[in-house]
């Protein structure tokens, strides 16, 4: 187990959207967050306390939590600088980034000197199967997107949130760091060897009651040159009975990549349903998140009002305005 609580590591992250593994654990879990440390500059300012190393742990902070997804997944020397720190003073560090703390001799010195531990989250720990596409009992909810980072985990989550206050039988099913820095377990399944990644989806989501609900934290999109691998997994592993897209109307071109741009909607419902159809041929689109935090209130509001009337299916944004109607379009 990670000790808690935490301080987030921020560094030079760019903008919020790039500190999305210190905004998810900030919106999920505040009460593990002691406080944040960023390098001048920064723009993924989480509105927390900053503090240094030596004022988090008398803080009572346990863990230094690397909270910064870049792309490719890697520790710069600026980083490891204050990762050593941490390490020195006594704190444990974790990180979900692909460059593994383990692998770096220095850290790892410093680590063991100091009775500390590293805690590389996106390292796979269970010997998953390959997957076999048998059907499964218990239902099981995915969200799917246009895009990276539009809000599938958050819609999952928010989601949960209602079926549990509703005493429905949910659970959330963490697939990358975030989501398992959030619940303290899941699949990382962008680290997972290829050919067992459906699977360890299908191991992630078993059997289970008929009136229990698993929602699957999504990954990637169908529509990313980059990560369209990770998705398709999780749609023949999660083996899903409903859909939700996800969208992020402000969105100028796929992210990291300008000179692609993001789907339509439909496009995504047209494709995603068909892929999903392979493993379970009930499978039906139920709702549309959007994720509106660049809007105003009333631009929010007409926006979800206009993709739900084009669409025909219940639009909201979980986060903002609740995750109900969702919810209830599972429940029917």
């Amino acid at each position: 187990m990670i000790p808690t609580p935490y301080l987030l590591f921020l560094g030079d992250a760019p903008d919020r959207l790039a500190g999305k593994v210190a905004q998810g654990i900030k919106d999920w879990r505040p009460e593990l967050c002691v406080g944040q440390l960023m390098f001048e500059g920064c723009g993924a300012d989480m509105g927390l306390t900053n503090m240094t190393i030596e004022e988090a742990i008398a803080a009572g902070a346990k863990t230094m939590v690397i909270g910064v997804a870049n792309r490719g997944g890697f520790i710069s020397d600026s980083w490891r600088v204050v990762i050593k720190e941490a390490l020195n003073a006594g704190m444990d560090v974790a990180s979900g980034l692909h460059n593994l703390l383990k692998d770096d001799l220095d850290l790892v010195e410093a680590a063991s000197a100091n009775n500390v531990g590293l805690h590389d989250v996106r390292v796979p720990s269970v010997p998953y199967p390959i997957a076999n596409g048998e059907r499964r009992t218990g239902k099981r909810c995915l969200a799917v997107g246009t895009d990276c980072s539009v809000g599938k985990m958050y819609t999952a989550l928010c989601m949960e949130k209602v079926m549990r206050e509703r005493n429905m039988k949910a659970t959330f099913r963490a697939t990358g760091q975030t989501g398992i820095l959030i619940t303290g377990n899941g699949v990382p399944l962008d680290a997972v060897i290829a050919d067992f990644m459906a699977g360890s989806i299908e191991w992630l989501t078993p059997d289970n009651d008929a009136d229990h609900w698993d929602l699957i934290e999504g990954q990637g999109s169908l529509f990313h040159a980059s990560y369209s691998g990770v998705t398709l997994a999780l749609v023949h592993g999660g083996q899903p009975d409903a859909l939700i897209l996800c969208h992020e109307p402000t969105r100028k071109h796929m992210r990291g990549l300008p000179s692609h741009q993001q789907p339509s909607l439909e496009d995504l419902r047209d494709t995603a349903l068909a892929l999903a159809k392979v493993v379970n041929p009930d499978c039906k689109v139920v709702g549309i998140s959007i994720n509106t935090q660049h809007l105003s209130e009333d631009d929010a509001k007409t926006m979800c009002a206009d993709v739900e009337a084009r669409m025909g299916l219940p639009t909201v944004d979980p986060y903002r305005h609740g995750a109900e109607r969702l919810v209830d379009a599972l429940d029917a």
